[in-house]
């Protein structure tokens, strides 16, 4: 699955067009690298936000098409 599609299937990023942007701002890294949106989301990947100030540090625990609203949590683990 697409990084930016991830991010919005998770809900670590409500919109995939604000996943998209945050990634072609260059402030999302994948396992210590930067990623672009393209980037297929595999399990075990530390996906790592910069929003501003804040820093969120996420593991992808699992990747599925669509997720409910209390699926989404189970996606990521947030260290």
């Amino acid at each position: 699955m697409r990084l930016d599609k991830y991010l919005k299937v998770s809900r670590i990023i409500k919109r995939r067009t604000v996943a998209n942007e945050v990634c072609d701002a260059k402030r999302v890294t994948v396992n210590g690298k930067i990623a672009r949106a393209s980037y297929e989301v595999k399990v075990g990947d530390v996906i790592e936000i910069q929003m501003g100030p804040n820093l969120l540090r996420a593991k992808v625990l699992s990747v599925s098409e669509h997720a409910t609203k209390s699926d989404a949590p189970s996606m990521y683990q947030i260290l």
